[in-house]
């Protein structure tokens, strides 16, 4: 019309750039990264055209690059009003649902977009980050697999594959797929924040506070990458700047739950326990633990008066947490406790005293009016460094079991040494599996012990690893009774009958150290944070001695400065130091 209206008049007339030249345009600064350019011409095109469906596609897809995805679904779906069979709208719309925190809606939007075009590798890609949101890790492996033999050169598919294999405790696999991302797009910062994580869990955190401050270089405000480097300053040693990093991570986003509970972690490490068990609460909001956090219509105990009510006290995370924080038990002061521990552990914590009633995690609970879980003790009690509750033994053996004991050790000669080399090897936790492979050692690599004459050792290692102790290192002699171990009121009987006890991080460590016994920890170098820094004690275990890696994997010099200290303690009187022992 107005070009009618112009020849009319004699004028000429310009319509300036058709939708077609703009879209073009525009297309070009979204694949230049020119995000916020594009979608203001995406923008400029639906004023002229609202129908244009490409352009609200595209807005969408250059919305969700922004972060601003609640923006990018309503582009999206308008697209889907207008056009509902377009599989670019409904993979798009499935990337903006996984960022709003809606992956199962995601799903369905991305099973669509695959319906309509099964060779999408979009659409792939976008189903695998709504798998491994859903917790189904190996889905989403699969997913990220098949978009990148349909694209094989997308740095985002190699990343996202890295995502899934981590989860899955393929660790080495991640590093391979992040490394190769970051050859086809050396600036990504996602890929080296994800990296650095990995590397933490290969036992190589000082490369992975050099992946993390790259990424940091190229994307100063990236939470996650402050986050990450908190975890490989944690595992350096050097808590004060972990602190500080999970704070910058906290002030860009407040509600960070891995941030605040990294922090925690940080801070019990350097001993600040009073702040650190406040952010350790965070821990049930983390990814982790989410799924582990019991809902119960009881109210959580924090440490006010509780009268004549009952409390539950609940296991929470591993056998060794358990016989940690069961020594607040006792503390509570005629309160009517029932106490829920995992299966293995009911024999021995019936004796605690306090506890008037004690169940396994899979029985049914009886009534309670308040609740708290094991680890949350500490806080309710307000434990700071100074006053943890460190008298020994809180813990006792059944006194028929550990007599039996005594009559079927009485003719081992020498001092009688417990060793464990390993510990859970979680294959159903990806996560714990990774933690496992840092702690524990092969039997072998405690050949340097058998060095060292008038030595009687008995295993205590149960599990896939125990199978270790039918072929001890040349001249270790190893007595094994494992297979008349079948819980820790069984092991307690037989730790009792020992003179000491030599362990890498596990629960039998831990069981030692509440019985009272010598126990020496043989510690890797990223310690865990109730070990502490610089020290080769503990306030929690005053019989407990800590041998400390040097480096990340230096496990031979652990063990030979042990074989030192127990040549040291063979050449002194047995009789003697059993009489030490003994308080006689």
């Amino acid at each position: 019309m107005q070009v009618r209206r112009a020849k009319r008049r004699g004028e000429s007339f310009d319509p300036g750039p058709s939708t077609v030249d703009l879209f073009r345009l525009a297309l070009v600064d979204h694949q230049a990264g020119r995000l916020t350019q594009a979608q203001a011409a995406y923008r400029q095109i639906l004023t002229i055209d609202p129908a244009h469906v490409d352009a609200h596609v595209a807005l969408g897809a250059a919305l969700g690059a922004l972060g601003r995805p609640a923006e990018a679904e309503v582009s999206c779906r308008e697209a889907l009003r207008l056009r509902p069979n377009c599989p670019e709208a409904h993979g798009t719309l499935g990337a903006a649902l996984c960022e709003l925190g809606r992956p199962a809606e995601a799903e369905v939007s991305c099973r669509e977009a695959l319906r309509l075009r099964p060779h999408y590798p979009e659409a792939h890609g976008n189903l695998g980050n709504a798998l491994h949101k859903l917790g189904r890790p190996a889905e989403a492996e699969a997913s990220y697999r098949e978009a990148l033999r349909l694209r094989p050169n997308s740095p985002e598919a190699r990343k996202n594959l890295g995502n899934a294999l981590h989860s899955l405790g393929r660790p080495a696999e991640a590093e391979a797929s992040y490394r190769e991302a970051l050859r086809l797009w050396p600036n990504y910062s996602d890929a080296y924040t994800a990296l650095g994580a990995v590397l933490c869990e290969l036992g190589r955190p000082a490369e992975a506070e050099s992946s993390c401050r790259q990424a940091l270089r190229l994307r100063p405000n990236g939470p996650e990458a402050h986050n990450n480097l908190s975890i490989a300053l944690c595992a350096l040693g050097r808590p004060a700047e972990a602190a500080a990093s999970c704070q910058e991570a906290l002030r860009l986003r407040p509600n960070h739950p891995e941030a605040h509970n990294n922090l925690g972690m940080a801070l019990l490490l350097a001993g600040r326990f009073e702040d650190g068990w406040k952010e350790n609460e965070w821990r049930w909001k983390t990814k982790t633990m989410s799924t582990g956090a019991r809902d119960f219509p009881a109210a959580l105990w924090r440490g006010e008066e509780i009268g004549d009510r009952t409390i539950l006290l609940h296991a929470e995370q591993g056998l060794g947490d358990t016989l940690q924080f069961c020594r607040y038990a006792p503390l509570m002061g005629g309160v009517d406790i029932i106490l829920e521990v995992q299966a293995p552990l009911v024999r021995l914590l019936s004796r605690l005293p306090g506890v008037r009633q004690i169940v396994a995690k899979s029985d049914t609970l009886p009534p309670f009016d308040v609740h708290c879980p094991l680890m949350s003790l500490p806080l309710a009690f307000g434990t700071t460094l100074d006053t943890i509750p460190a008298a020994t033994p809180y813990l006792s053996a059944d006194p028929a079991l550990a007599a039996k004991w005594h009559e079927r050790l009485v003719g081992l000669d020498g001092l009688r040494v417990g060793l464990v080399w390993a510990g859970e090897q979680g294959v159903n936790f990806p996560a714990k599996a990774v933690v496992d492979r840092r702690r524990s050692i092969a039997l072998k690599a405690l050949a340097p012990l058998s060095e060292v004459s008038g030595i009687s050792f008995v295993s205590l290692q149960k599990g896939a690893p125990a199978a270790q102790a039918a072929d001890p290192p040349h001249g270790m002699t190893l007595h094994d009774f494992t297979t008349d171990l079948h819980d820790f009121e069984d092991t307690a009987a037989l730790v009792v009958n020992l003179d000491l006890v030599i362990s890498v991080d596990t629960s039998v460590a831990h069981l030692a150290g509440a019985l009272g016994k010598p126990v020496w920890l043989l510690n890797r170098f990223d310690t865990d944070w109730r070990w502490l820094l610089n020290r080769d004690d503990s306030p929690w275990y005053p019989t407990l001695r800590q041998f400390r890696q040097p480096s990340p994997g230096a496990w031979n010099s652990v063990v030979c400065a042990a074989r030192d200290a127990l040549q040291h303690l063979v050449a002194g009187d047995c009789d003697q130091f059993r009489a030490r022992q003994a308080g006689i």
